[in-house]
């Protein structure tokens, strides 16, 4: 009888030893065969969140099973899952549900134009460029703007988080709040000093980045030449607002690597070979640093500059003409040795 009751005893937990290992498997076990992330739009239906799912699952089946237990089919939130290695279907499906999505990077680089950026941006987000693009520019009719190229001066040169469900309203506070907390008072007070607009300041500092190539340690006497040109009444003569002026007819599609003099004349409000003064805007999205720049420029008499060509990427200063004739020779001699065009 004993032996009967042990025997009992023995098949009950070894039959609830089993129900529970694949209750527990069902339920919490690992069940990604590889990580990835999951995308799930606003307008997904259950075939889609399970097709989706379905490449990273080791048993797809069980999954399923949770889900409908779980009713994904009817409460999900759009976003980019993080499917990790042991993870089981329990943590999948009330991922989904409570959108607990993992953020991705963006890049914001010195694009030339809204648009150039928005066409990176989009590639990471569930929304369209069009889209995007249509929403910013209603952002910037409400701020006064004409379109959103005018909200070029709200971004800065970073990297930034964002989920992939941003909306271009939530994407632009972001900015748009980072813009406001940066120029406090101490800034403004440095504008007022600096006797420019805000608009002047952003196109100098765009010039300043790109002459410099973003390297902070000559952007202060850059920007101090380019003030020395401007109020003596000189031209800037920069050739990066000539690129621009270029880029922007062709849609940024021509690769400019040298600027020669029949690219001078290029008709553009922005060719500072053209025009005198600043241009009406910046000529790409600059970073902190170069607007820092203009507002602290180096004193300096400096009212030349060229490329230094035992220095790649740094330059050679002086007041004179002479001397900057010779500085322009040797740069000229070095690009032709390069066969650079």
């Amino acid at each position: 009888m004993k032996k009967t009751v042990l025997i009992i005893i023995l098949l009950i937990f070894v039959v609830g030893g089993f129900f529970g290992l694949r209750f527990y498997n069902k339920y919490f076990g690992n069940n990604i065969e590889k990580e990835g992330y999951v995308l799930i739009p606003h307008e997904a239906n259950f075939k889609q969140i399970l097709d989706s799912a379905a490449k990273y699952v080791d048993n797809k089946e069980s999954f399923e099973s949770v889900a409908k237990e779980k009713e994904l089919d009817k409460y999900f939130k759009a976003g980019r899952y993080h499917f990790q290695k042991g993870m089981g279907n329990s943590n999948l499906v009330n991922m989904i549900k409570a959108g607990n999505q993992t953020e991705n990077s963006f890049r914001i680089g010195d694009f030339g134009d809204i648009y150039q950026m928005v066409g990176k941006v989009t590639k990471k987000t569930e929304l369209d460029s069009l889209q995007f693009i249509k929403d910013l520019n209603a952002i910037a009719t409400e701020k006064g703007y004409n379109n959103a190229e005018d909200l070029k001066k709200y971004f800065f040169i970073d990297t930034y988080n964002f989920f992939w469900t941003v909306t271009p309203k939530e994407f632009f506070k972001k900015f748009d709040d980072q813009y406001n907390t940066f120029w406090n008072s101490e800034r403004k007070a440095e504008e007022q000093q600096s006797g420019l607009t805000r608009d002047q300041i952003y196109a100098l500092a765009s010039i300043v980045y790109k002459e410099s190539g973003g390297k902070k340690d000559e952007m202060r006497t850059i920007a101090g030449l380019y003030l020395n040109r401007y109020r003596k009444g000189m031209k800037l003569q920069s050739d990066p607002t000539v690129i621009y002026a270029i880029n922007k007819q062709t849609n940024f599609k021509e690769s400019i690597k040298r600027v020669l003099y029949k690219h001078l004349t290029t008709p553009s409000p922005y060719n500072t070979y053209a025009n005198p003064g600043i241009p009406p805007g910046p000529i790409c999205i600059v970073d902190k640093n170069s607007v820092d720049a203009v507002l602290n420029a180096e004193k300096n008499d400096y009212i030349f500059m060229c490329a230094d060509p035992a220095r790649f990427g740094y330059h050679k200063f002086t007041a004179s003409a002479e001397q900057h004739a010779i500085n322009a020779k040797a740069y000229q001699d070095w690009l032709n040795s390069k066969n650079i065009k």
